[in-house]
């Protein structure tokens, strides 16, 4: 277990809901990855890139909603700016992402 974090630590932490609008193949990225394209409603759309391959192909993810840290700081991976970060159950390789069981507004806060 990490460093114990207060409730104000945790409220600082801004999840939302996203729905994936594109894929793309990110050969550049160290391990392998995909470049994501998500809509977070009102917020915009947000990149990132996601080691996400070994359990999801491209045609799994398009228009797939997604649990995603939206106030973190933009993150350079190669020549790809990474704007947020898409939340998964890491199991060995593998990343199980992290969606709500019902479809909801894209945008909406996860608490």
């Amino acid at each position: 277990m990490n460093e114990a974090i207060t409730f104000e630590d945790f409220t600082k932490v801004d999840i939302r809901v996203g729905t994936i609008i594109e894929i793309n193949d990110f050969p550049e990225a160290r391990n392998p990855a995909y470049q994501l394209k998500i809509d977070f409603g009102d917020l915009g759309i947000k990149k990132t890139s996601a080691q996400i391959t070994t359990l999801y192909n491209k045609e799994d993810l398009l228009n797939r909603q997604i649990l995603a840290v939206i106030n973190f700081p933009k993150k350079q991976i190669a020549k790809f700016m990474s704007e947020c970060l898409v939340l998964g159950a890491v199991n060995g390789k593998d990343v199980i992402l992290l969606n709500p069981e019902e479809k909801v507004r894209n945008g909406t806060v996860v608490s």
